[in-house]
């Protein structure tokens, strides 16, 4: 459906793509990845027909309906759900034109665009767009709102809503993961992986790429080349090709010596052998990803953290919010030196409050304890507009450190990309993605021993994110992340915490539990709507135990049991509901019932493999 033949591209001086073809077949799901400026978006371009190729031919099945999402954030007073209806072209045209028909009684026109709207399945189409936007995160009541009632990221929300609607053959989606949380990634894999029609995708968030697509077109050295497989299975096949033209290693192998003296160092101590551990995990990784990852311009590391009190910090039956409106209640939670937590929640559950007040910049109710050695750099998510736009990145550097010396400060600087007399610039001409590694760049010089990051990786590219990866794996200091960046979290964290229903608590699963969490969650809000609006229903499983070592078998059904007593509990509370047991609820409470009946022989049956694996390891 898709040929580029014998392709040349070039903007300015630079030449982007240089006699490079490329095909791409009806229902194919395409990863396009490269770094900034390689070329990626200017090749939608081409394929929208806003741009021309220098040579070469772009060839398109006649008729192809292409959908985009719009990079302008929308304006206006029409509702959330009649925005998102205007991606369809056709039915807006024909909801105009039968307004008219009506206005002069045309009865045979009314027919003829009835009919044109069954066609198309029209009637639908409200219900359709309200499935998307409550899948992206969106409440029921918000759908009426005007799109001038949100902030701009939710608008951006709004237009990759309009684009999924929108009838296309071929979809075109840069970035679309940008401005989503976790949950709304998690839906919109799901939504993609079912959709029929061509999806090429340009983004830097690899786990979704791995979820997503079949196959990746790397642009590279002006030239377009093809994987089949996600983003993991590219990485390994370019390693080998790579590795076949005897590619040098160095700079990998001193990384992971580094990572290796650090499991080395604590293998041995109980306090920190799960870091150990992980650490291993990524030792085993490194080698795959390296070579993808060799031409990074990106390569700097934190410096040791200064030392801390043990612990560097406690909350104590803590409540957090803002005055009188308590947002979580009775949080109690200890850093240690070497922690590293992530945090889990729906949008709005507190998760950034919660850092807020480990960065001491909010105080909370009650106890709080924190070590007179306690250094902080705190990453948060309007970091960009603290920047002083007429200032340069040197100016931020010496503003944080006036002994920094100009040589010192070029070669840090260097390490972020930041070369020559860019250092100088005033910061207002960069882009998000280098404000952004400026940002990061004056947290890492801060030396801290407590690391706060929410959300850190928006604006980065797939280069920056992996030197930011690459860097915290070798940070000897705690770390509480909050990202929508799933290879991150399962790169970096050690502990997950789940901040819901006004509480923080210990979440023993890993992040294909908290997707189950999220799919139940999401069936109780169902099973409530449909019954009196108060009962939760929902459903829980325990996958079966693979055939691995003893160790780990305990480790992994011991995070099984935690969640499915966790899920008990929430069973006993609904069934204590009196709203559980009038007519309307009747199926609700049927299913409660068989459910918690299922749980506990679940727990039954965990506690017994796992007494059994103790007496075999003891």
């Amino acid at each position: 459906m898709l040929q580029l033949k014998n392709l040349t591209l070039q903007r300015g001086s630079k030449i982007l793509l240089e006699h490079s073809s490329l095909s791409i077949n009806m229902g194919e799901k395409v990863g396009l990845v490269g770094a900034n400026g390689a070329g990626k978006t200017s090749l939608f371009k081409l394929i929208l027909r806003q741009l021309e190729p220098d040579h070469g031919e772009v060839d398109l099945t006649n008729n192809l309906r292409i959908a985009e999402i719009a990079q302008e954030i929308p304006h206006g007073s029409q509702t959330a759900t009649d925005h998102v209806l205007g991606g369809d072209a056709e039915l807006a045209t024909i909801q105009a034109q039968l307004e008219l028909a009506e206005m002069s009684e045309d009865g045979h026109r009314i027919a003829q665009l009835h009919n044109r709207l069954a066609e198309i399945d029209g009637y639908s189409a409200p219900s359709r767009a309200a499935k998307i936007l409550i899948g992206l995160g969106f409440a029921q009541d918000e759908l009426t709102l005007p799109v001038d009632a949100f902030s701009g990221g939710w608008r951006m929300r709004l237009n990759l809503a309009r684009v999924l609607l929108a009838p296309s053959d071929l979809l075109l989606l840069d970035e679309p993961t940008n401005h989503l949380d976790l949950e709304a990634i998690f839906w919109l894999e799901t939504w993609l992986k079912d959709l029929k029609q061509t999806v090429i995708i340009i983004s830097h968030d690899r786990e979704f790429l791995d979820n997503v697509v079949s196959r990746i077109v790397f642009v590279i050295d002006q030239q377009l080349k093809s994987y089949t497989g996600d983003y993991s299975s590219f990485e390994e096949q370019y390693a080998q090709e790579l590795e076949n033209q005897h590619a040098a290693f160095e700079k990998q192998q001193k990384k992971i010596a580094h990572l290796q003296s650090f499991v080395d160092r604590f293998r041995a101590k109980a306090s920190k052998a799960k870091q150990a551990q992980s650490r291993m995990k990524m030792i085993a990784r490194m080698d795959k990803v390296a070579a993808v990852h060799e031409r990074n311009p990106f390569h700097f590391s934190f410096k040791p953290a200064p030392s801390a009190g043990n612990p560097i910090l406690s909350l104590d039956q803590a409540n957090i919010g803002y005055g009188e409106k308590i947002i979580l209640k009775n949080v109690s939670l200890s850093l240690r030196p070497g922690d590293r937590l992530g945090l889990l929640g729906l949008n709005g559950a507190g998760k950034s409050t919660l850092v807020k007040v480990l960065s001491g910049e909010l105080k909370p109710q009650g106890k709080m304890t924190v070590s007179s050695k306690i250094k902080i750099a705190y990453f948060a998510q309007h970091q960009l507009e603290q920047l002083t736009l007429n200032e340069s990145a040197f100016w931020h550097l010496r503003d944080l450190d006036p002994n920094v010396s100009e040589k010192e400060a070029r070669q840090f600087l260097g390490a972020f990309n930041f070369r020559d007399e860019r250092v100088f610039e005033p910061i207002k001409y960069f882009s998000g993605g280098e404000k952004a590694r400026l940002a990061l760049a004056l947290l890492v010089w801060q030396q801290p021993n407590l690391l706060l990051l929410d959300e850190p990786s928006n604006h980065l590219d797939m280069e920056m994110r992996q030197a930011l990866t690459s860097a915290l794996e070798l940070y000897d200091g705690a770390l509480v992340l909050i990202t929508h960046d799933r290879y991150l979290l399962q790169s970096l964290v050690d502990e997950f915490y789940l901040v819901t229903d006004g509480s923080v608590k210990p979440f023993a699963g890993d992040l294909k539990n908290y997707q189950q969490w999220i799919t139940e969650r999401t069936n109780n809000v169902e099973c409530l709507q449909n019954s009196s609006g108060k009962i939760k229903s929902g459903s829980a499983a325990v996958s079966k135990p693979s055939n691995s070592k003893l160790e780990k078998d305990l480790t992994k059904f011991e995070q099984q049991l935690a969640v499915t007593q966790q899920r008990l509990h929430e069973i006993e509370s609904n069934l204590n509901n009196p709203n559980l047991y009038q007519t309307d609820a009747a199926v609700c409470l049927a299913n409660l019932q068989q459910e918690y009946q299922g749980v506990k022989q679940q727990i039954e049956v965990l506690e017994t493999r796992i007494l059994d694996l103790l007496e075999q390891l003891i």
